[in-house]
């Protein structure tokens, strides 16, 4: 996400609240790609937990935040004066599931809904056929360039001198002037043909990811750890961006880019980083300035021990896994440079509300590819039962009180066109009209 965050609609909060324990102060976070960052297969990526921030940095790059709750306060680190208040993410806590019916109602359920299954995965067999008939083809790198080096001029054979000597027979005749025959050649110089690559507007509109194809399952499983500790959170995140560099890393290649692993830091309290200084009241977010994770321990283990009921434990591990695969869809942007195109074209703009609307853009964006990940590796994570029904109510109940990331419908719009197709092509917001943006 961009500076400014979304946030979620009030809403009652559980009957039961927990208040997280304290944390220390962490580091910082980061952005642009740094020369010499290794490339290749997707190897894990450095992660990190916290580490002193960097001194006297200024802000050189945009950030750009996952969602935030509405809901209470966390209290381990006290307010601190002038910390910015955001407004993206979804209502604290998660919905209570419905309650059960009795024995009657349970067969008579069971009996609609096995009708309504059988219809469903008929109507699924018939859009995956026709879906997987039309997917693109193979995409091409995104910027070639030819190059034809100078021809140096090229220099002839030496200059044959001739020479006429008078004979003995010439007396009082002058003998003739020497006659000299120069070879010449002609120096030929070819200029350099360059490309200059694609635009900005190609990039975030025509780039060649939107043809790289379906994500292919990678069997990614949630972590056996909860994040009810540090550590445990820790081991989410490393167990998730291993599954991420998976899944991304052939689509990348594909559309011609340079697959990069991304570096992963954790934060709570204040962060300082090259994108800015952070606090624990914000929520995750990417810095594409040193392509860096920062993943927000005091929001992700709160969350997870705030609430007593496993219902709203399940939900917060829905939402870290959101929150996170959110990220990695800013660094997929960063790495296919359509983060750095989005920041041009930002940057002419001649209105606040372009901008906006840019951000918006940018933000579905990140959220669609996602839910290409969560969607293709939907049976192994698992994303069923009660995980699936927080992840659908979490995706839909987003608010956007800065109108920067988009309204909760259009929220849930890009999400689920994620989910559904898997497949890049489905999330070119970019080319999407004002209305499916707002």
């Amino acid at each position: 996400m961009s500076g400014n965050q979304w946030g979620p609609p009030p809403g009652p909060p559980p009957a039961s609240q927990q208040p997280p324990p304290p944390w220390q102060q962490g580091p910082g976070y980061g952005g642009q790609p740094q020369p010499g960052r290794p490339s290749g297969p997707p190897q894990g990526p450095p992660f990190q937990g916290p580490g002193q921030p960097f001194p006297g940095q200024q802000f050189q790059g945009q950030q750009f935040h996952g969602p935030q709750f509405q809901g209470p306060q966390f209290q381990g680190q006290g307010q601190r004066p002038g910390r910015p208040q955001f407004g993206w993410g979804a209502p604290p806590g998660g919905p209570r599931p419905p309650k059960k019916t009795g024995r009657g109602g349970v067969i008579v359920a069971f009996t609609l809904l096995g009708i309504l299954v059988v219809g469903v995965i008929g109507l699924k067999i018939v859009s995956f056929t026709l879906k997987h008939n039309g997917d693109p083809s193979y995409a091409e790198p995104t910027t070639t360039t030819s190059y034809s080096p100078t021809t140096e001029p090229t220099t002839g054979p030496s200059p044959t001198r001739t020479t006429s000597r008078p004979t003995a027979t010439q007396s009082t005749t002058q003998a003739p002037r020497p006659t000299t025959t120069r070879s010449t050649t002609t120096a030929t110089t070819t200029k350099p043909k360059t490309n200059p690559g694609p635009s900005d507007s190609d990039l975030v509109v025509k780039n060649r990811l939107y043809k790289a194809g379906a994500m292919a399952p990678v069997g990614c499983k949630e972590s056996k750890a909860r994040q009810s500790t540090v550590a445990g959170a820790k081991a989410n995140y490393r167990n998730l961006v291993g599954c991420l560099n998976k899944a991304w890393a052939p689509l990348v290649a594909k559309a011609g880019g340079r697959f990069r692993a991304p570096t992963v830091l954790v934060f709570s309290g204040s962060v300082a980083t090259p994108c800015g200084t952070h606090y624990d009241t914000a929520p995750p977010f990417f810095c594409g300035t040193n392509d860096t994770i920062y993943m927000n321990l005091t929001e992700d283990v709160g969350n997870y021990n705030r609430y007593s009921e496993s219902y709203q434990k399940v939900w917060a591990r829905m939402w870290m896994l959101h929150q996170f695969a959110h990220e990695y869809g800013h660094h997929v942007q960063n790495n296919m440079g359509i983060l750095q195109a989005y920041a041009r074209i930002r940057y002419e703009r001649p209105t606040y509300a372009k901008e906006l609307e840019d951000s918006r853009r940018l933000e579905l964006q990140a959220s669609c590819f996602s839910d290409i990940f969560i969607g293709s590796n939907k049976r192994t994570y698992p994303i069923t039962g009660q995980s699936l029904f927080q992840w659908r109510w979490l995706i839909a109940n987003t608010v956007d009180k800065n109108r920067d990331h988009g309204a909760p419908a259009i929220h849930k719009y890009w999400a689920m066109r994620g989910w559904d197709a898997r497949n890049p092509s489905a999330c070119n917001t970019f080319a999407a009209s004002a209305s499916k943006v707002q």
